[in-house]
């Protein structure tokens, strides 16, 4: 690995050569891997990572493995049994553990692709927490949608829209995660553009940016509410200097994160700045590189909201369209009474009623991807169980008749090929499962079946795993 001179430099200004010599040894090893369960899916004591070497010691779900498995040809990947994720990051549940005990909370991701964060977060808030996971980028969004729709959490809107239009919108948190877009010095042992897109330039447009999007998040962040910071650079431009940044300029007080000596994380760089912040280091710690600050919002660094902006919408039926007379079976889902649902085109969504006010004033005011329990979409006189449905931790599986699948059909399934029923198999929509974990849904006609699963979600390899490749196992 060929680092920048320039970053050499810096890095041991920063560091020391003591510091720095551990870093460069790390930067040169082979990274961890690690998986994090889906504590909504794989109750406790009910699953096992296969190839488990030890637990991430911030995160009970999180586990190490001892080598990389091929992830595209486990089906249990695909269901959101699980979600990849590198272990630093995880160090979001043990922040959020700490300092969100009591009820329910609203909490905004604001730059949330690919969703790990999200993920991580929805499974420590509090029952009844409501999580907005927005992306400005319209390609990255849809990822977001996509791994968010196979958590399967009912309490989660995703949105995609830039910082400024989210502080406009007259929504307001409790806890935000500012995952800031930075110059990538964390993640130069696993992506190469990470190193040939660094310079000194790069990292001062990265601090700029990261201001402005932490003084728009500001703007919807109530008084005495959290502000998660983080980065995945170890440069104290972009990590205290904007710490102390947001605490003289906006408002806020660093908080502490209890942490155990053995996990080596490191703090403060900084000359003359010695708050409570946490930095891993490769080779240091076990993980990838970030950079994670806590803070509190003040009761002098409160802002008067402005009036929200909000934007025209199609709400409903499209105005002159012939309604249909098919509705979604509310059986579809296992507490129907908790959700009001709702008619956005031809797609029908189960919104929970616990949030349906925030629901609405996002709809108005912001580009809403998905949220709630999305129930299906309107195909002539029928309608077609959405996707997500099935993913959905809500989804009453008793719905539909069901078709348990071995390996080699599930990973056809998961290509949308062909798969032979049954013949026993009733007509209509039919719940594919592996394992008894539902993977979505397919069409009985009779003479043929139809792979209902998504296009942009199939596996696009051509390439025939050998075994099972099953990365987590039921007890």
């Amino acid at each position: 690995m060929t680092l920048p001179d320039d970053f050499i430099t810096q890095a041991k200004a920063t560091m020391g050569d003591e510091l720095w010599t551990l870093l460069a040894q790390g930067l040169c090893s082979e990274a961890p891997v690690s998986i994090r369960l889906n504590p909504w899916k794989c109750r406790e004591g009910m699953w096992t990572a296969v190839d488990a070497a030890d637990c991430v010691a911030w995160c009970s779900s999180g586990y190490y493995l001892n080598s990389r498995p091929n992830f595209t040809f486990d089906p249990m990947l695909h269901a959101g049994m699980y979600y990849v994720q590198e272990a630093s990051s995880m160090f979001l549940d043990l922040v959020l553990r700490q300092y969100v005990t009591g009820g329910a909370v609203r909490m905004l991701d604001m730059c949330a692709a690919p969703g790990g964060k999200s993920t991580v977060a929805r499974a420590a808030l509090p029952a009844g927490s409501l999580l907005v996971s927005n992306e400005p980028m319209r390609t990255r969004a849809q990822i977001l949608a996509e791994n968010i729709q196979k958590f399967g959490h009912p309490d989660v809107i995703v949105t995609n829209n830039y910082p400024q239009e989210i502080s406009r919108s007259g929504l307001m948190f409790d806890i935000i995660l500012t995952d800031v877009p930075c110059s990538g010095e964390g993640m130069f042992r696993k992506d190469p553009v990470a190193i040939n897109e660094w310079s000194p330039q790069n990292v001062e447009k990265c601090r700029r940016l990261q201001r402005e999007i932490v003084a728009e998040a500001w703007q919807c962040l109530r008084p005495g509410g959290l502000l998660v910071y983080s980065t995945c650079t170890f440069n104290t431009k972009e990590d205290e200097d904007n710490v102390s940044y947001i605490c003289e300029e906006l408002g806020a007080e660093v908080l502490p994160v209890d942490i155990d000596g053995d996990w080596k994380i490191t703090g403060s760089l900084l000359n003359g700045f010695d708050k409570p912040v946490y930095r891993f280091l490769p080779g240091l710690t076990r993980g990838e590189g970030l950079f994670m600050a806590v803070l509190r919002k003040t009761d002098d660094g409160a802002t008067e909201q402005g009036r929200p902006q909000t934007k025209k919408q199609k709400n409903g039926r499209e105005r002159g369209k012939k309604q249909s007379t098919a509705k979604p079976d509310k059986g579809w889902l296992t507490s129907p009474d908790d959700y009001e649902i709702t008619e956005n085109g031809d797609t029908f969504t189960a919104i929970p009623k616990a949030w349906k006010d925030v629901y609405d004033l996002a709809s108005r005011s912001l580009k809403v991807l998905s949220a709630g329990v999305e129930l299906g979409e309107i195909k002539g006189k029928d309608i077609v169980p959405a996707h997500a449905l099935a993913l959905s931790t809500a989804f009453n599986a008793q719905a539909f008749p069901s078709v348990s699948l071995n390996y080699a059909q599930a990973i056809s399934y998961l290509r949308k090929e062909a798969v032979t029923l049954p013949p026993d198999t009733p007509r209509g929509y039919v719940v594919m499962t592996y394992q008894d974990v539902p993977l979505g849904f397919m069409k009985n006609i009779g003479n043929r079946a139809n792979n209902l699963y998504p296009t942009e979600w199939k596996i696009k390899s051509t390439h025939i795993p050998e075994g099972k490749n099953n990365v987590i196992i039921k007890n």
